[in-house]
């Protein structure tokens, strides 16, 4: 037993991903803090003022945090109901929500009671907004209608009564006191002109629009509903410039990078996708454990948030850059441990190696006493099952070498077949595996099949690797028919360009002799 040699581990060509400044400015940030709030985070928003404080929407509160706080510093709770869209104005000392009764609510920063209240709508207001001169606000509610509210006044100034659904997102001008832009579930985006008391311009999405953005420069306008995105050119009228598809459930949120260059956009397929600004390609993509509703960015993109629906906020912050400094190491200790290491051998040394020892695995050691089940068992677990597929199907590969396989896979109880068949359905169709997995599977239905109806569990497995099995059947014969399909061509082509070639040969042939037959009589005369 003392010449056992380990088992050798194939390794397998593997399609890695494509790193470019994208992946590593974005992969750049630590492991996600997460803080669990009352209920579904339907709003996350940065101050735009130092210290780049941020506040969260969630049921009947809004929670101030601090940017590496994971407690409130500040809770607004006066609502009666579900509050939304808290947002700060450009100054960051004044805060503005609606709720689920209509009421609009102006807080300040420093304060906890509300310093106004706008009533007038007679359902829940979604959206709320600041506009550019920091004196106004603007509010879309379920009541179809769109307010412009007085702040020094606390009173109405306009009311817009052109959607015919819940009007549920909206943004105001940041360059434009006058302009504001709201997006509703009648599938439309419109921009509003308090000087006109009318929309100006009014684009078609397609679907509920659950969120709109406009760009710093006012030119481009986002909009998104259902799995779409859509960007708009609102000084051509409104052209559409670009749709984007590349959720697969509804997309939530939008949100801009500090640059401006990088859209990011949030889904209830728990999926935070980063787009380019200039070729709309998706760059980075970042995944999450719940749908989501709310998603912002800080100052220079140092912190993202993301608010789910479950009512987890995932607070991510920028790795620093600074580099520890490294302590000074004794110079005693460096010169113990480089001692005979910079010796040059003479001419008559001998230079004797220490050999290093070598460890087993825990499956070889097992392979090594004959324990074959469990060495299936170790490399069956889930740690070795995902992260390292190929241990577990060189190891029975290995066993299917020695003849001892069916061994290994027989007498197991419900849970450790299953475990057995959640691998194969897993790695099966996969090229790499698919030799040593379809033998293996072939074993287990030959142990199995008599007391296949004992275990539901089980059974359930089973009919899901044959659904598995005949779809890469299937899968096999398109491919085989599509290479027919190819040969033809390319025999085709090759026919086609061998044929001038075969045409132009016999042409030749009888220039040839014509300019031949002239020369026999030259040939005779000159005999003559």
């Amino acid at each position: 037993m003392a010449g056992y040699k380990p088992v050798a581990i194939q390794t397998y060509p593997v399609l890695g991903e494509k790193i470019t400044q994208d992946t590593l400015y974005w992969r750049n940030y630590r492991t996600p803090v997460q803080i669990k709030e009352f209920g579904a985070v339907s709003k996350v928003h940065f101050s735009p003022q130092p210290p780049y404080n941020y506040a969260v929407t969630a049921s009947s509160r809004i929670h101030i945090y601090g940017r590496y706080s994971q407690e409130p510093i500040k809770t607004f709770s006066r609502f009666k109901d579900t509050a939304y869209c808290a947002t700060f104005r450009q100054d960051g000392q004044l805060l503005v929500a609606g709720s689920e009764d209509g009421v609009v609510q102006l807080f300040d920063i420093s304060g906890r009671a509300p310093l106004r209240q706008f009533e007038g709508h007679t359902k829940a207001v979604h959206t709320v907004d600041f506009t550019a001169d920091k004196y106004h606000v603007v509010s879309g509610a379920d009541d179809y209608t769109v307010k412009l509210w007085d702040i020094p006044n606390s009173k109405e100034i306009l009311t817009f009564k052109e959607h015919s659904d819940y009007v549920r997102c909206g943004c105001a001008s940041k360059l434009n006191p006058d302009l504001f832009v709201t997006g509703s579930y009648d599938h439309t985006v419109k921009m509003f002109d308090a000087r006109t008391n009318k929309n100006v311009l009014c684009v078609e999405h397609g679907q509920p629009v659950e969120s709109v953005l406009l760009f710093p420069s006012g030119g481009l306008l986002v909009s998104s509903g259902g799995r779409y995105i859509k960007v708009w050119d609102m000084l051509k009228g409104g052209q559409l410039l670009v749709s984007l598809k590349n959720h697969h459930k509804t997309v939530t949120c939008l949100c801009l990078s500090s640059s401006g260059q990088r859209l990011l956009s949030g889904s209830l397929d728990r999926k935070v996708k980063v787009y380019s600004t200039t070729s709309y390609k998706v760059v980075h993509s970042f995944d999450y454990t719940a749908s989501i509703l709310s998603l912002a960015l800080s100052h220079e993109d140092e912190t993202i948030v993301v608010g789910m629906t479950n009512g987890i906020l995932s607070v991510k912050h920028r790795k620093s850059e600074s580099k520890k400094e490294s302590l000074p190491r004794k110079r005693p200790a460096y010169r113990t441990f480089i001692k005979g290491k910079i010796y040059m051998k003479q001419q008559d040394d001998i230079m004797i190696n220490r050999p290093a020892k070598k460890h087993l695995e825990w499956y070889d050691r097992d392979l090594k006493s004959f324990r074959i089940s469990k060495a299936l068992d170790r490399v069956l677990e889930p740690n070795c099952v995902i992260k390292t597929p190929e241990v577990t199907v060189s190891i029975i590969k290995e066993l299917n070498r020695r003849g001892v396989l069916a061994n290994a896979l027989a007498g197991r109880d419900e849970k450790e077949i299953t475990r057995v068949l959640n691998f194969l359905i897993r790695n099966l169709s996969q090229p790499r595996f698919a030799p040593v997995l379809i033998r293996a599977a072939e074993i287990i239905i030959d142990i199995y099949l008599p007391v296949i109806g004992q275990s539901p569990i089980v059974d359930k497995k089973f009919i899901v690797l044959q659904g598995l099995v005949e779809k890469e059947i299937d899968y096999q014969r398109e491919l085989l028919e599509t290479l027919g399909m190819m040969d033809m061509l390319f025999a085709t082509m090759t026919r086609n360009n061998s044929a001038p070639v075969a045409e132009h040969v016999p042409t030749e042939l009888p220039e040839e002799e014509m300019t031949e037959t002239p020369c026999q009589p030259a040939d005779a005369d000159k005999s003559s």
